[in-house]
């Protein structure tokens, strides 16, 4: 089949919804199927090719708003000769917005199924437009409520997000799928490499973290938790593996304790020097509470390495508290996180036992077994979509077209409107019950 997939953020941007993008795209080309990536131009025009993947770029504004997210720049008509040419058997759009709503349109104008997989909680990250507020919040709650019951299917990472989307009131089939981790390609990690390239001692243990460096990772307490750990454990280091607007802000909290040399930050990896990363750290440290699913904890324990986290969506799928790791309650302190990893690191057979573990834990999440189960899923949804034996778009009467295309316009205005009432009607409720106590 062929299947075109939109993307707000792509390669080689350094992401999970990038990296979850490119993985599940060059799977279903090695399961004989067509894709092409829809995705915005990323600055430094660096491209990174997938074997079998098509990418048609659109321009777009770079670094919105401080972040390291790009904001295309409304082309219609070109994105619509890419895909006319492409003739796609299904869309698939990982956003509800920007580039979610030309998936949206293109769907509906050639009446071709649309699935949609919920990667992030878009509450979190309303810090980075203007007019952040509870309210914004709740808003952008609403609107990926409403795109997924526009949808034929929506594909959740993880059971925590599962149960979410449904307490939310999305109605649509919601299928679970995580993005697979490549067993093969984490077990080649050249330790010793990443080591001697960072002057690092062999015998030094390493925490490490993988992942894009800003606010809405929870950095800070990341930050304070490790370096409490450094301070009572001399010879260890910290590899911190990404780039992003927090990067500084960590640097500073090293050097503040005197432990900047400890510190080991040689910026975003990709390819083997990703796999070196990680098979040179003896732990892996994460205090996010804003994930849909722990790819970058699949992908340590897929080499080997335990892992200490929070409690919270995405890493409550993939860590066992005391069997593959820590998992801590999302109240715990920076000092009990430390002694966490403290705990560990002191404990070799502890620490070993669950190096096992963590490995096991990997296998069962393999790339191969989650790109049969969306393979399928699409499968089900062409055999049961009637949109799927409809005339292709080019033997569409005129007329018929245009009522497409309106009918895509006013279901994307009604989304919004009906987001934007919704969360006017929360404000006023608040407020009602504010003037009757």
């Amino acid at each position: 089949m062929n299947i075109c997939m939109f993307t707000n953020t792509y390669l080689p941007h350094v992401g999970g919804v990038a990296r979850s993008v490119a993985a599940f795209s060059s799977d279903l080309y090695r399961r004989g199927h067509h894709v092409l990536v829809v995705a915005p131009t990323f600055s430094g025009n660096d491209e990174e090719e997938i074997e079998g993947v098509d990418i048609h770029r659109v321009p777009a504004i770079q670094n919105v708003n401080g972040s390291d997210f790009s904001v295309r720049i409304a082309l219609p008509f070109v994105i619509d000769e890419a895909i006319d040419a492409f003739a796609p058997d299904l869309i698939h759009s990982h956003h509800p917005f920007l580039l979610g709503d030309a998936a949206l349109r293109a769907a509906r104008r050639r009446k071709r199924p649309l699935v949609f997989t919920h990667h992030t909680l878009y509450e979190r990250y309303t810090h980075y437009v203007p007019l952040n507020s509870p309210q914004m919040k709740r808003f952008v709650i609403h609107l990926s409520t409403e795109y997924a019951n526009l949808c034929n299917a929506v594909v959740a990472p993880s059971r925590s997000v599962a149960d979410l989307m449904r307490e939310r009131g999305v109605r649509t089939r919601i299928e679970e799928i995580p993005t697979g981790v490549d067993m093969e390609f984490f077990a080649s990690g050249d330790r010793e490499r990443f080591r001697r390239t960072c002057g690092i001692p062999d015998a030094a243990p390493v925490i490490g973290h993988v992942g894009r460096l800003a606010p809405e990772k929870n950095l800070d307490y990341l930050a304070e938790a490790v370096a409490l750990c450094l301070k009572r454990q001399e010879e260890v280091r910290f590899v911190l593996v990404g780039d992003g607007p927090s990067r500084e802000e960590i640097r500073q909290v090293f050097e503040a304790q005197d432990l900047g040399s400890r510190l080991v930050s040689p910026g975003a990896k990709s390819g083997a020097d990703l796999a070196d990363a990680y098979a040179a750290m003896d732990l892996f440290a994460f205090s996010s509470t804003s994930e849909t699913q722990g790819m970058v904890l699949a992908e340590a324990m897929a080499s080997r390495t335990p892992v200490v986290a929070l409690d919270a969506s995405g890493s409550r799928e993939v860590v066992q508290d005391g069997e593959n790791g820590r998992l801590l309650s999302p109240d715990t302190s920076p000092a009990e996180f430390a002694r966490a990893l403290d705990g560990l690191l002191d404990d070799p057979a502890s620490l070993d036992r669950a190096r096992t573990r963590a490995l096991k834990t990997a296998q069962g999440l393999s790339r191969e077994s989650c790109a049969v189960r969306l393979e399928r899923l699409y499968t089900d949804i062409l055999k049961r979509d009637p949109a799927a034996s409809r005339p292709a778009p080019e033997n569409l009467d005129p007329w018929e077209s245009l009522l497409a295309a309106l009918k895509a316009e006013w279901d994307l205005i009604s989304e919004k409107t009906t987001a934007a009432v919704s969360t006017l009607r929360e404000e006023q409720e608040k407020t009602d019950r504010r003037r009757a106590s």
